[in-house]
């Protein structure tokens, strides 16, 4: 078949920077029994003693097993790197996004723009031991806001992606007292500045390619025995 250019005018969205980084949430801690308080613990096993103390849980049921979960603003567990578990959006700045001016060691000059990011979401803590016995805090939030330099003209958009999410939760007790809980949340986030633009292009339309035939295969017939059938008159 022949193929004929053509030029075209597309309509795509173009990436005008793009950026992956690390970004670790400030550790929250929960001490004493203020911080019981704010974790507000619930469970159908434990006695409400324990949600003041749930270290003593230690002792009744073994080792106790800590987790972190991300949710949503209700509690119910989510899949993080789903879009808009964890949400990442630009803030605003008064004036819009500041120029900023980047020199290389070679003498170039590269004009950047000032770009804020803001991530928050929640989490909750579930303590349980080997008995089966667990407790799960109500949703806690978290936010981290950081600043990117990127190419950011006006008339872009940010675009924000969650790749890689990792939360930790560890108890502290002393001799059955509780102490407190810290929760680590690290992400790892690709950040990128596109906008629609049209394009000329010199390209070849696409066409389906012809199907690939299906031939039924013959079906033998079952040997005969010619020396007795079918009979031959002389």
């Amino acid at each position: 078949m022949k193929r004929l250019h053509e030029t075209l005018c597309i309509k795509v969205p173009k990436v005008y920077d793009w950026v992956t980084r690390q970004v670790d949430v400030p550790v929250q801690s929960f001490s004493g029994e203020n911080g019981l308080t704010v974790l507000d613990f619930e469970g159908p096993s434990p006695t409400p003693e324990d949600f003041l103390n749930p270290c003593v849980e230690l002792a009744a049921g073994g080792a106790l097993t800590v987790e972190c979960i991300i949710t949503d603003e209700n509690g119910n567990p989510v899949d993080p790197l789903a879009r808009n578990s964890i949400l990442c959006t630009e803030i605003p700045q008064i004036g819009g996004r500041q120029n900023v001016n980047f020199d290389f060691p070679n003498g170039d000059t590269v004009r950047l723009q000032k770009v804020k990011v803001l991530k928050k979401g929640y989490f909750v803590v579930r303590l349980s031991n080997a008995r089966g016995k667990s407790l799960t805090s109500v949703p806690q939030p978290f936010a981290v806001a950081e600043k990117f330099y990127l190419c950011a003209p006006p008339g872009t958009i940010l675009q924000c992606e969650i790749s890689e999410i990792e939360c930790d939760a560890d108890i502290i007790c002393n001799n059955g007292e509780f102490i407190q809980i810290d929760v680590s949340i690290n992400m790892c986030q690709s950040v990128q500045t596109e906008a629609t633009v049209k394009l000329e292009i010199t390209a070849d339309f696409c066409h389906p390619r012809p199907e690939i035939p299906f031939t039924c295969p013959p079906k033998p017939f079952p040997p005969q025995c010619p020396d007795i059938f079918p009979g031959c008159d002389n």
